[in-house]
């Protein structure tokens, strides 16, 4: 990259001219480097964990005495059953594979490798006997022989604990894991500890278990319709704002009567013909029902004040969504940019969960106390973790961070070409080629900034939850103040940082610049960006949860009807949570979009006035709105509020909106 040197970050944006996509130059080059050195050190760990022999054994297991299944082993210095040939015996198989040890994450039982997992349950020794003569799968202890498994007194403590459920091996890691799922209920109870009747637990699994297809359904639903409402959005921006607080009030109102006849049906419905299990379920769910129904009932109420209250600053959003419409339509390949983002995002989750269980497998052979082997690091590179823990947040946010930069390079792009005939046939490709070219480094350090805040905030989060109903109530407030501060901080920085980004596909300055800039401008227009940003998001938050509620309400009537007795309340809140995230993926792009365009006209407006050399670059739209404040302003000096000719430039955008507003009412 011939990186040229950023601009200096020395000059006030009140007195430097933006000259929006005339000059381009590399942005925080230094951290670019230090961001790829960053990487360097989160590849070694991977080839560190892979070259000690971490990646065999994490994908073909090992048995209690460090002896990798399926190969023929080494001895190890005092360690007995050693070095032993494997090659036929490619699976792991747990004596006792619920024993669960929650604190140390692992399975507290002696592991064995063996040539076939029991697809089948065995209920007696006499079963395992056979089971090993038949398949050559010995299930018992390397030292004790398939013909002594019912008459040896060892057997008890060398066999697997009866009755040994039916398993299969999990794909590409040869472990054999138990096909039933009261195993998975189990570990769940000891992480959920709120629960104190263990059987409302393993019914919740159940429902969870027997809806799986309803479940995938409705969550291929929400997907189904955040794509029709980006769609709608193109074309209907106008309307849309109306279109979804009307569809919102109906579905509000129709989500909460539905739930309140489907409590009063389940509530008469005869329960005599039922069994004694089955009526606890329809309890559960008759609960549930009253619960969901009066939460329901709540949250139609604080909507309907809410938009009772905003009803009047509605239309001031209408003008930049129509104007986000156009952009969607010039700019088709928006709409994919989840995709992207959330694939990038997939495969480094899938490389950095890899990464921390080779980690968990990588060391030298250590003998615990009970003549096992375990993996264990020493010295320095036992502090590997924590590089890890801070590469997983620094590189997530870098990948978000750089969603940020295409779209807003893409609409500055758009706003600022006067002539639409002359945008580049894809801008979001170009957008993507200017931020790999100049702007990484920008974008390394906003994200930076984000983990320096993030990592404090877990910690505290960590701390919390250890030590919860230890500390007293002043130690609690402390620690859930400087969370809830840190959490403040963070969404702040994250608003800031979108705009810095703006600024910087704008004038192509370094990110301190771009950040100082950005602040001045939405400084200047504070009650305007509150006004703005709070009615658009008030709108794209009706849109999620319309999306959510249409999600819920088919899940509600699926899961009601099915025959099987069932407590559908985790199926129902994992798709209504999975609705909202598909819609916060979509409809987030969308809002991107606004606060771009919004920091992109307010900069038009206050360096540009219309005149000869100084033409606004907006769109239309936009444009007459600007006509017609010049006329309200006349209007408005005229009858005491303000003088029109006493306005300076650099106030034109701060009394703009206002203008706007006196406007509106007017009509």
């Amino acid at each position: 990259m011939g990186c040229c040197s950023s601009a200096s970050s020395a000059a006030q944006s009140s007195k430097r001219e933006w000259k929006p996509l005339e000059d381009r130059s590399c942005t925080d080059i230094p951290w670019l480097l230090l961001f790829i050195l960053f990487c360097v050190g989160m590849g070694f760990i991977c080839g560190f964990s892979i070259a000690t022999g971490a990646a065999a054994r994490l994908v073909s297991g090992y048995d209690s005495y460090g002896n990798i299944c399926g190969q023929k082993n080494t001895k190890l210095e005092a360690i007995p059953n050693s070095g032993m040939d494997h090659t036929q015996r490619k699976y792991v198989f747990f004596l006792d594979p619920c024993n669960l040890d929650l604190i140390n994450r692992k399975i507290k039982s002696v592991a064995l490798c063996v040539a076939a997992c029991p697809r089948q349950e065995l209920k007696t020794l006499s079963d395992v006997q056979k089971f090993a003569e038949m398949n050559g799968s010995a299930l018992c202890s390397y030292n004790l022989k398939p013909s002594e498994y019912t008459t040896s007194s060892k057997s008890s403590v060398l066999c697997p604990k009866l009755p040994v459920p039916a398993s299969a091996p999990i794909p590409f890691f040869h472990r054999c894991a138990p096909v039933n799922i009261s195993c998975y209920a189990k570990f769940a109870e000891a992480l959920i500890t709120f629960v104190s009747d263990n059987s409302v637990l393993h019914r919740l699994i159940s429902g969870v278990m027997t809806s799986k297809e309803i479940i995938l359904g409705l969550c291929l639903l929400s997907l189904v319709l955040s794509m029709i409402l980006m769609v709608i959005i193109r074309y209907i921006s106008r309307v849309l704002v109306w279109i979804l607080t009307i569809l919102v009030i109906l579905g509000s109102l129709g989500g909460t009567g539905v739930l309140w006849w489907l409590y009063a049906k389940q509530r008469r419905s005869p329960k005599e013909t039922i069994t004694p299990e089955q009526l606890q379920i329809a309890e559960d769910n008759l609960r549930a029902l009253l619960i969901y129904a009066i939460s329901a009932t709540v949250f139609t109420v604080i909507l309907f004040l809410i938009m009772l209250v905003m009803r009047k600053r509605v239309a001031l959003t209408i003008a930049l969504f129509h104007v986000a419409g156009k952009v969607f339509i010039h700019l088709p390949l928006l709409v994919f940019q989840p995709f992207w983002t959330f694939f990038a995002l997939v495969l480094f989750w899938v490389y950095w969960i890899m990464t921390l269980l080779f980690l968990g497998t990588t060391g030298s052979p250590v003998q615990n106390e009970q003549g096992f082997v375990e993996f264990k690091i020493s010295g320095p590179l036992q502090y590997m973790w924590w590089y890890h823990v801070v590469g997983l947040i620094w590189i997530s946010e870098f990948i978000l961070a750089c969603q940020q930069m295409t779209v807003a390079g893409a609409v500055v792009t758009y706003y600022f070409t006067r002539d639409k005939r002359n945008l580049p046939f894809t801008p979001i490709l170009a957008s993507v080629n200017r931020l790999i070219r100049y702007h990484l480094g920008t974008v390394a350090k906003g994200s930076f900034i984000i983990t320096l805040v993030k990592i404090p905030r877990m910690i505290l989060m960590y701390i919390h939850s250890q030590l919860k109903g230890k500390e007293n109530a002043c130690a609690r407030c402390v620690l859930k103040s400087c969370i809830c501060c840190l959490w403040c901080l963070e969404k702040c920085l994250n608003y800031l940082n979108q705009n810095a980004y703006t600024a910087t596909a704008i004038n192509s300055t370094n990110f301190c610049t771009s950040a100082k800039d950005a602040f001045v401008i939405l400084v200047e227009n504070a009650l305007r960006v509150a006004t703005i940003n709070t009615v658009g998001d008030f709108m794209l938050f009706l849109g999620k949860v319309l999306i959510v509620c249409s999600t819920g309400l088919a899940g509600i009537m699926l899961l009601n009807y099915q025959q099987d007795y069932t407590v559908w309340v985790l199926p129902l809140i994992i798709v209504c949570l999975f609705a909202f995230l598909v819609a916060h993926c979509f409809l987030s792009i969308y809002e991107m979009v606004v606060d771009v365009l919004f920091l992109c006209f307010a900069i038009d407006t206050k360096y540009n006035d219309g005149s000869p050399g100084r033409e606004f670059y907006m769109d239309k739209v936009l444009m007459e709105f600007v006509e017609n404040s010049r006329k309200a302003m006349k209007e408005a000096g005229k009858g005491g509020v303000a003088d029109a000719r006493e306005l300076k430039p650099m106030d034109r955008s701060i009394h703009f909106l206002d203008v706007l507003i006196f406007q509106l009412k007017k009509r």
